[in-house]
């Protein structure tokens, strides 16, 4: 009886642990590569400010801004400033998640 108990208690917590709803999704870039600039999009379910990170490939962080995201899809520009050809990882954070991805700069 326990191990049933134990069992349906295990399936339910897992159950909510996997259904949970991401609060940012979709992360893209377009053009990728690129040469000076690049849209960077995300669907956001939740008006709020998310921290948007530029990485290169030996982990400093190399840009940082603050973006404001409303309920739905949402876009901005970047451009790549004075940042080197190469590779690097970029990711979307708020308060809930954090998703990262990575861009080539040509």
């Amino acid at each position: 009886m326990i191990k049933k108990l134990l069992f349906i208690l295990f399936l339910t917590v897992s159950t909510i642990g996997f259904s949970q709803e991401k609060s940012i999704e979709k992360l893209s870039t377009a053009p990728n590569p690129f040469t000076n600039n690049t849209e960077i999009t995300f669907n956001s379910s939740s008006n709020t400010y998310v921290i948007f990170t530029v990485i290169n490939v030996l982990g400093k962080t190399v840009y940082k801004e603050k973006v404001k995201a409303t309920i739905g899809h949402n876009s901005f520009s970047f451009e790549k400033g004075n940042l080197l050809s190469g590779i690097y990882i970029y990711s979307v954070q708020d308060v809930e998640n954090i998703i990262s991805k990575r861009f080539v700069i040509k």
